[in-house]
């Protein structure tokens, strides 16, 4: 069996008694060096002992594995101390169509809005249940060239469907996502099917629990068709079944790790589906598919019931077409249960409209002065000045409050003992994919992430926080190109919330996208400012030609 302990210096330990004490302690000095350590030989004298205890500490706590949904008691809070959360909910108009049609060619349902398909559903000119079979059949049709979908769960889409019908039919109406089609990324536990978070060790496994966030949509009268793929253990687009493609170009990966998410909602196969991100997860695959991403604030929605990546960093958010439909799933789904530690209910006051002399509007202005002028993203800036914003060029504080990239830190150690049990059973060589940048190196690799490097980080992250809380005072909006400097692991880190959207193509006619950043607990502002911008513009209305019949 390999060798793997919590830390580096556990490997010298064996061979301390074999050697004269010389050597064992200069084995100790040559191993610390690595964690940028100097020891002097009595420094070093004085550890042996501690060292040894210490194996025996870890040997005993290995007599049992921890499982992936034993909680970790430490909830990280991106909130500066001075930040009130606001917590009184206004009721929400949503703007339902009453003049919507079944269109003549049947296929450009396939595109229709939540709002389109609401109308559809309350004014009985189609059934859910009807509703349900038509985007079963594409998924049918579609998902083995996509490789997009785990688990098709018809026999349960059609019981939910009825339901809902009969619902109706007794004055019973649940809001705009009543008898609506969706799917979950394959990391969401529903009691009764395989949750198998993309990857082979897990590729059987059942779960006997119903996720928050399944559970949250059941009770809106969402109707669940499919868990969907994602990247193996929510890295990139790759997982037992294969890669996830791009429905732009099949030749392409769809992106990860909500891979299955991102390509079934940008090909018409479903209105809406749920991805998570820990490091671009939704971000990324959204731009790679064309689709519209809502990464929410850290915390505002239960992670129960869904694989742990990464305690401090999981977030779980809706990828649909368009803004309007990711604030009608993100009031569905935001809140807790009490099983997240993490998780809070607050105030989603979203109204749809900008007052465009009162909203604070910048865009990063070091990122934009790279970008050659003929970038789509200044594009995506004289849209929102011919709406009448005033756009405020910032410098976006990388270096100053970010000059070190340690979330890989964090990231790394959180997940390592996360899946602990896989490593420690080598069940990890089963995973697809076994190169040095791949999970099971990165694991193994985490062991010798000591715990005081992976505290500090964290106290450095409190500074960032407070730092970008202080930066985002000044703004309600912040405009970034989506993967420009180190934006996305800022965010990421401090919890602040994004949309990523479409704004054009690049030459090689695949999707491009631009991010709106938010406050803490405001994703209504910048679903509303991405609302503003897809009314004045059609990239979000734009489907891969292939998936058009």
């Amino acid at each position: 069996m390999r060798i793997l302990f919590p830390f580096l210096l556990s490997l010298t330990i064996f061979n301390l008694q074999a050697q004269t004490r010389a050597d064992s302690l200069k084995l100790i000095q040559q191993t610390v060096e690595l964690y940028d350590l100097k020891y002097t030989d009595a420094e070093a004298d004085s550890m042996l002992g501690s060292m040894i205890n210490n194996l025996e500490l870890y040997k005993a706590l290995h007599q049992t594995l921890p499982t992936n949904d034993i909680p970790f008691p430490f909830a990280f809070n991106p909130s500066p101390p001075e930040l009130r959360i606001p917590i009184r909910q206004s009721r929400i108009n949503w703007d339902v169509p009453t003049q919507v049609e079944i269109p003549a060619n049947k296929n450009e349902l396939a595109f229709y809005s939540i709002p389109q398909l609401a109308s559809l559903f309350i004014n009985r000119k189609m059934s859910s249940v009807e509703m349900t079979k038509f985007y079963i059949e594409r998924l049918k049709k579609w998902g083995d060239t996509l490789k997009c979908v785990i688990s098709l769960t018809e026999d349960l889409a059609l019981k939910q469907a009825k339901k809902a019908d009969d619902e109706l039919k007794a004055g019973i109406y649940r809001g705009p996502l009543h008898g609506i089609p969706y799917g979950l990324k394959d990391l969401f536990a529903v009691k009764g099917y395989k949750t198998t978070w993309g990857t082979t060790p897990y590729m059987d496994q059942v779960l006997e629990y119903d996720s928050y966030v399944y559970t949250e949509l059941k009770n809106h009268g969402a109707v669940l068709c499919a868990k969907l793929s994602l990247g193996s253990l929510a890295y990139n687009n790759k997982w037992f079944g294969g890669e996830t493609k791009n429905p732009w170009n099949l030749l392409q990966g769809s992106s990860g790790s909500s891979a299955g998410s991102a390509a079934a909602v940008a090909a018409g196969l479903l209105p809406f589906t749920i991805g998570t991100e820990t490091l671009g997860s939704i971000v990324s695959p959204s731009t790679r598919c064309g689709a519209t991403g809502l990464r929410p604030t850290f915390g505002t929605v239960s992670r129960y019931g869904a694989m742990v990546l990464c305690w401090s960093l999981d977030k779980a958010g809706p990828i649909c077409r368009s803004a309007e439909d990711a604030a009608i799933v993100y009031a569905a789904i935001n809140g807790t249960d009490g099983n997240d530690p993490s998780a809070i209910k607050h105030a989603f006051n979203y109204t749809g409209k900008v007052d465009w002399s009162k909203i604070r509007i910048a865009y990063a202005d070091n990122y934009f002065k790279r970008l050659p002028k003929e970038a789509e993203e200044w594009k995506v800036l004289d849209v929102y000045k011919s709406l009448g914003a005033k756009l405020n060029p910032v410098v976006f504080p990388d270096s100053s409050l970010y000059p070190v990239n340690y979330i890989s830190l964090i990231l790394n150690a959180e997940s390592a003992a996360a899946f602990d049990e896989l490593t420690r059973t080598n069940r990890d060589d089963l995973i697809e994919r076994q190169d040095k940048n791949f999970w099971p190196n990165s694991f193994r690799t985490a062991r010798t992430i000591p715990a005081v490097e992976y505290i500090n980080a964290n106290r450095y992250r409190s500074q960032l926080c407070k730092g970008f809380y202080d930066f985002m005072k000044e703004y309600d909006v912040v405009i970034v190109p989506s993967f420009a400097g180190r934006q996305l692991a800022i965010t990421n880190l401090t919890g602040n919330p994004v949309v990523c959207m479409p704004m054009g193509f690049n030459k090689s006619g695949t999707p491009l996208s631009i991010t709106l950043i938010g406050k803490l607990y405001d994703e209504a502002t910048i679903l509303a400012a991405a609302k503003a911008y897809q009314n004045n513009t059609d990239h979000n209305k734009k489907h891969p030609p292939l998936f058009s019949n």
